[in-house]
C-alpha cells in the first residue's frame, strides 16, 4: 500500500513523476510509468522539463483530461516551480510542449501568476520559413542544476537590480531582432546578436570556465558566434558556424562529449494509445 508521503520528492529523477501525481492527487492511480530520454542529463537543454511534458501529457490523458498545448505548457511550469521546487521560466515548458523551431514571446508574463490568471505566451512556428540551421550544439559533459543558476538572477531582477533588469530587457530585444535575422538567413547579423547576448549574459553571471573555453575554441575554428544553450556553470553551448566539420573537430578537442541534433519540424509533446487504457507519451523538441 502506498501512502501520500510516498509521493514527496526524494531527490532522484522520479521526482518528476511524483510531482505530477501530487498535483493531480492521483495517489491510487494504477499505472506503470517508465521514462527514457536521449537528452544529456543536467546539460541545460531542458531534459527534465521534456520528461515532465511527456509524463504530464500521458498522465492527464489517462485521467481523462483533454488539455491543449498552451494549458499543458503552463501546467508544466506550475508543477516544475511549485512541486519540483525548480526555479525555471516559461521557455523550457513551452519549448518542450510545442517542439520545433518557434519564436516565443513572453511579454506580459514577467511575474508568476496562478494558473487561472496566467496569459498564454505567443508561439510562432518558424520552420516553414527557415530551411537552414547552421548551428552546432555541444555538451561539455559537466552536469549542473539549472535552477541553481536561474534563481539568483531572478531574485536580482525582482529586487530591482538595474543591471539585471536592463540586461534582460536588451536580451529580449535581441531575440526579436534575431527572429528577423534567422528568417532572412543573415548569418552575420545573427552572429552579432548571439555574441551580444553572450556578453550581456556573461556580465550578469559567469558562464563557466569550460563553457567559455569551448566558445573560444569554436570562435577560433570557423564559428561566427557562440553562446550558452542553457544555464551556465557547465551544460551546453551553441555555435553558429558555416564550417561545421572544422568547428566540431575543434570542440571535440576542447572537451565536448556529446553533440545534440536539432529538429526544427518536431511536433512537441504527443500522446499515443498503445492499448486500450494505456498511453505512451513523448516530447520531441
Amino acid at each position: 500500500m502506498l501512502w501520500k508521503s510516498d509521493f514527496e520528492n526524494q531527490g532522484d529523477y522520479f521526482d518528476v513523476v511524483r510531482s505530477i501525481l501530487r498535483y493531480f492527487k492521483a495517489y491510487d492511480m494504477k499505472a506503470r510509468i517508465s521514462i527514457r530520454s536521449d537528452v544529456p542529463v543536467q546539460a541545460g537543454l531542458a531534459g527534465s522539463t521534456a520528461v515532465l511534458s511527456a509524463v504530464l501529457a500521458a498522465v492527464s490523458t489517462y485521467l481523462g483530461y483533454k488539455f491543449h498545448k498552451y494549458h499543458l505548457a503552463e501546467l508544466n511550469r506550475i508543477i516544475e516551480l511549485h512541486y519540483m521546487k525548480c526555479q525555471c521560466g516559461y521557455q523550457d515548458a513551452y519549448m518542450t510542449t510545442f517542439g520545433g523551431l518557434n519564436y516565443l514571446d513572453f511579454r506580459g508574463k514577467e511575474y508568476y501568476k496562478d494558473l487561472d490568471r496566467e496569459i498564454y505566451a505567443t508561439v510562432e512556428p518558424l520552420h516553414p520559413f527557415v530551411d537552414k540551421l547552421p548551428f552546432v550544439v555541444a555538451h561539455t559533459g559537466i552536469k549542473h542544476h539549472s535552477g541553481n543558476f536561474h534563481k539568483p538572477l531572478r531574485e536580482r531582477w525582482l529586487e530591482g537590480d538595474r543591471a539585471a533588469i536592463e540586461g534582460y530587457e536588451e536580451i529580449a530585444s535581441i531575440a526579436r531582432e534575431g527572429k528577423k535575422a534567422l528568417i532572412n538567413q543573415d548569418w552575420d547579423e545573427l552572429a552579432y546578436l548571439m555574441n551580444k547576448n553572450h556578453q550581456i549574459q556573461n556580465s550578469l553571471a559567469d558562464s563557466g570556465e569550460q563553457n567559455l573555453y569551448m566558445m573560444k575554441a569554436a570562435m577560433e575554428n570557423g564559428a561566427l558566434a557562440a553562446k550558452l544553450a542553457g544555464a551556465g556553470g557547465g551544460g551546453t553551448i551553441i555555435a553558429l558556424t558555416l564550417e561545421p566539420e572544422k568547428t566540431i573537430q575543434a570542440l571535440k578537442k576542447a572537451g565536448a562529449e556529446e553533440f545534440v541534433e536539432l529538429a526544427p519540424e518536431a511536433e512537441g509533446v504527443q500522446v499515443e494509445a498503445v492499448e486500450e487504457g494505456e498511453f505512451e507519451s513523448f516530447s520531441v523538441m
